[in-house]
């Protein structure tokens, strides 16, 4: 992804409000079938680590990256955003 797509990704993300929320019990596979999803249905979610939470907001990026194989965008503070096009009819086209 270059740094031009992701600056796109990161303006769409803006506006947008978090789906999934990361809390005391960290990454289940509750939350990975969650995310799978989103994915699936949004292309790009947005995301929020609780503050009882053990991990950061990278640290839940980059393990929910490897295990969805989708892409990281950003993480801020606690919150994070991810992309994967969708397998069937993918929305966001990326120039």
């Amino acid at each position: 992804m270059t740094s031009k797509q992701r600056a796109m990704l990161r303006g769409m993300a803006s506006t947008m409000d978090p789906v999934l929320y990361i809390g005391r019990d960290g990454i289940t596979p509750g939350t990975l079938t969650q995310v799978e999803e989103d994915l699936e249905a949004h292309e790009l979610i947005k995301g929020t680590v609780q503050q009882n939470c053990p991990m950061t907001a990278k640290e839940a990026l980059v393990a929910l990256c490897e295990a969805t194989g989708a892409e990281p965008v950003q993480f801020i503070g606690r919150r994070f955003v991810l992309y994967r096009p969708s397998s069937k009819e993918p929305k966001i086209i990326l120039a």
